[in-house]
């Protein structure tokens, strides 16, 4: 029996992900499902990164995926693979501080 955990169901997949507030990204996840390349689309072109990932499946295809990114954003999705749906939270530093946002979006496979 193997200690290893399953592969993700997005392992070596390729969304594009439109969230609630206009923003799209091109999302291509690594195919052992522990990686994120990300690249921002529209007004977000020239922005990407990529990360690690910190993942869990809460439900079944439902995953909780976590990343910080090199700017110090640090993003968190609850991936919903059945219904191609995201909530996503993530924190960036403000003028004030810490700030937090929560976005619903949708995932489109594109492979």
């Amino acid at each position: 029996m193997s200690d290893r955990a399953p592969l993700p169901a997005f392992a070596g997949r390729t969304y594009l992900f439109r969230v609630d507030n206009g923003a799209e990204f091109r999302n291509a996840y690594s195919a052992d499902g522990s990686r994120l390349r990300w690249e921002g689309l529209g007004e977000s072109a020239g922005q990407g990164d990529d990360v690690a990932l910190h993942v869990a499946e809460v439900a079944p295809e439902v995953y909780f995926v976590n990343w910080t990114e090199r700017s110090g954003l640090t993003v968190s999705h609850v991936m919903d693979l059945a219904n191609l749906t995201v909530r996503v939270f993530w924190t960036y530093e403000g003028e004030g501080g810490r700030v937090g946002e929560l976005h619903t979006g949708r995932l489109h496979p594109i492979d």
